[in-house]
């Protein structure tokens, strides 16, 4: 994790503290089960909830650590220091160290999704807020960079929204699908342990019990989970790279706030970059490297092996912190974002008329002239406006081929802007509801 792009809550999450104390309450809980079941003492699982309240020395179990070379073992032995050896015996009975480190990842994992969820949530109100501000500003489409047809603002951040909620329904699916535990003792065969202690300790944790594990949590929902952070990550680079382009000086028609005596340059004075829609590009890049590793995460040999484990040590904090520094600085891009409505009229009007060739050349077809024809009558003269930036509808004015199938007034007709925006509200209703 890299603390500029990192917000406390999300890192909280991943701390050895927070690690520790999901680690105690599985083996609280675990106990409590047993307990429950006559399988160990009541008073020794209530012993157990002693330490509810107890900070783990987290130096102190790196320091059995270097001892055990087992970060489990040395929690345990950790927590007997607290509870009393005699106390603590029935602590871990019939687990493997895999039912904790497992369900303990899962519970983070819903925690950050949690999170994250409310990201985009702060993220889908300034989408929507700012299509609905700017659902008839009028602006050119552009497709392979170039002018194509007019649209307008408010159905750019409309698609934007509409990507995003996928995102978030992708999002809650990969929640549901990674809130598993697993407490099912070596290979999973509950040999040493009932599966009740499992329905219990999930219960408490918030998840479900997985169906079948073997000395692991199957790694096939984690991979799901980490795609589903590489997708949205790439639909905060897709808004990211239009406010970038729409920011170009020859182009703006929108740009980033730039606060008061933020500099834009060490050697430039003069520049406004869009440095922050570049970060959230740079952002992206970072978590989608978390996809590959947590798809080779999916085989393992056997019943286990732990070629997953230094991955997901590394990847877990990394991506669920950096995609959430990234969805709360596009929410705020967006919220303060400037929009230029005059330069977007002044940029379509570049080449005066032109966006209406397709109109032009449909009515042509419709009066009677084959499309080859068509086509021909009108791209003679849309050349001419690329070239000469003179008037389209002029030029067809004054071309006789044109005038005889279709009249000077409809010539004129075919240049409404409202033609081109007359199911801008049917598209919204799609997109937020009526």
């Amino acid at each position: 994790m890299i603390l500029r792009y990192s917000r406390p809550e999300m890192v909280a999450i991943w701390s050895p503290e927070t690690k520790f104390k999901i680690w105690y309450e599985i083996e609280a809980h675990a106990c409590e089960a047993m307990a429950n079941l006559g399988v160990i003492p009541r008073e020794n699982a209530d012993a157990v909830w002693k330490a509810k309240d107890v900070d783990f020395d987290v130096a102190r179990i790196d320091e059995i650590e270097a001892v055990t070379k087992h970060d489990v073992i040395a929690f345990l032995t950790h927590l007997a220091e607290h509870v009393g050896s005699e106390e603590a015996r029935f602590v871990h009975q019939g687990m493997t160290s895999s039912d904790v480190l497992d369900t303990c990842l899962n519970v983070q994992l819903v925690r950050a999704a949690d999170i994250l969820l409310d990201g985009m949530d702060k993220l889908l109100a300034a989408l929507k807020k700012r299509a609905l501000e700017h659902k008839d500003t009028v602006r050119v489409g552009r497709s392979h960079g170039i002018h194509a047809e007019p649209t307008t603002m408010g159905l750019t951040f409309a698609r934007f929204y509409a990507e995003m909620d996928r995102n978030k329904q992708r999002l809650q699916n990969a929640r549901a699908e990674v809130a598993t535990g697993a407490i099912s003792g070596a290979v999973g065969t509950f040999a040493n342990i009932d599966p009740r202690v499992e329905e219990h300790v999930c219960e408490q944790l918030g998840l479900s019990p997985e169906p079948i594990s073997t000395q692991v949590i199957p790694r096939d929902r984690h991979a799901m989970f980490f795609a589903t952070l590489g997708v949205i990550a790439s639909s905060i680079e897709n808004v990211a790279v239009e406010i970038r382009h729409m920011q170009r000086t020859e182009v703006l028609e929108g740009a980033e706030f730039f606060s008061m005596g933020q500099k834009g340059s060490s050697a430039m004075p003069h520049k406004k970059n869009p440095v922050l829609t570049e970060n959230l590009t740079g952002l992206a890049r970072l978590v989608r490297m978390a996809v590959i590793p947590a798809m080779e995460n999916v085989a393992l040999w056997h019943e286990r092996d732990i070629s997953h484990s230094s991955v997901e040590r590394g990847i877990g904090p990394d991506a669920t912190v950096t995609l959430d520094f990234a969805l709360n600085r596009l929410a705020g891009v967006i919220d303060k974002m400037l929009v230029f409505p005059q330069n977007m009229l002044d940029n379509m009007n570049k080449f005066p008329g032109l966006v209406m060739s397709q109109r032009v050349l449909l009515a042509l077809t419709q009066a009677g002239v084959s499309r080859e024809d068509a086509y021909s009558m009108v791209q003679r003269n849309a050349l001419k406006v690329w070239e000469d930036r003179v008037d389209f509808r002029e030029l067809l004015l004054a071309d006789a081929d044109v005038v005889a199938a279709l009249g000077e007034q409809a010539i004129n007709e075919k240049f409404d802007m409202d033609y081109h925006t007359k199911h801008v509200d049917t598209i919204f209703a799609r997109v937020f509801g009526a």
